[in-house]
Parts: structure tokens; sequence; C-alpha cells
């Protein structure tokens, strides 16, 4: 159910920029990963997302694709446990849109949802290696202001956290990838 300003509520499907951004079925299975596929140069994000899957990372209701009006899935972003120094956190990784439809906001509006879903659900901190230009707009920050670093080499601004609850201490330490990130 959405009311007039556009929130959802307990539905987990949201509308952003004329996309619907919703929870994956196994329906979406396919089509989850022929955007993957379609996004990418290399197969290893759509690869990544079916090994997730079968893994103890996986968190039902936080795998988002976004629809376009005939239905078809055009984006997806999806959030798996990790940690930081053992402390809960989440993964956002990948986010795939499909390229016929890049920067017509479909990425970011299933990014949006996914963390709104994951905001409900009582989470405290999201983090993401991805481009420095395009997270900020969702609140991400360079990881480094809260101690948090990446397990390898990578350019300071490209690892960032969002704190999705201020009320949780943010924990300080090197991230932890489940086993299928193969890091």
């Amino acid at each position: 159910m959405t009311d007039i300003t556009g929130d959802a509520h307990d539905t987990g499907h949201h509308r952003t920029g004329g996309w619907h951004a919703r929870p994956e079925t196994p329906a979406d299975t396919a089509a989850v990963r022929a955007v993957n596929l379609a996004a990418f140069e290399t197969p290893l994000e759509a690869d990544l997302v079916d090994a997730l899957r079968a893994d103890p990372s996986w968190l039902p209701g936080l795998s988002y694709v976004a629809e376009g009006p005939d239905g078809s899935v055009a984006a997806h972003a999806l959030l798996t446990r990790c940690e930081v120094d053992g402390v809960p956190a989440l993964a956002l990784a990948p986010v795939a849109a499909d390229p016929a439809i890049q920067r017509s906001g479909a990425g970011s509006a299933v990014v949006r949802a996914l963390l709104a879903a994951a905001r409900e659900r009582g989470e405290a901190l999201v983090l993401v290696l991805g481009h420095p230009t395009y997270y900020p707009r969702f609140g991400f920050v360079p990881a480094s202001r809260f101690g948090i670093r990446a397990p390898f080499e990578v350019p300071d601004e490209a690892m960032m956290a969002l704190v999705l609850d201020d009320s949780v201490p943010v924990p300080q330490g090197t991230i932890g990838y489940p086993e299928p990130f193969g890091i």
C-alpha cells in the first residue's frame, strides 16, 4: 500500500521516478542474471549473484528489482551480510541496470528501495565499493571516515559506507565479505 506521499507501507514495493522497485521473486532469477550479464563486461557479477543466493550471507527480501512499464526487470540491486570486525553489516553488490535504460533512474530507484527495506528491517550499516560520483547521492561517504577499510587495496573514495541507524555505534576495522566474493 502506498500513501499519497509515495511512501510504501509493509509491502516492500516502492515507486521512484516512474520505476516500480520490489523484492526479487524466484520468477525473477533468470531476468536478474540477464540484467547483470548485460550491465557488466564479464559474467563475474551474474555468477556472484547466483553464488550468493546459495550462501548463508543471502538475506531473503534484500534482493530488489526495478520493473519497466511493461513489467520486465530493468535493474537489480543486492544486499548481503558482511561484517566489520565481527559486527554485522551489509554489502551492496552488485548494482546493475540494463544498458538500454541506464541513466533513466531505474538503478537509483532500485537502490533507494533496497536501502529503505534494509532500514525498515533495522539494519545499521551498508558498505559499497563503487563509483565515487554515483553512490554519494544515496548518502554514502568514504568508509575511512568511520575507520572502516577494505580487505584489499582500493582508492579511499571508492570504499563507501552508509549509516542507516545512527543510534548504533559504527564498528571500525576491516570488512569481512561472504565467501562467494572470493576475498
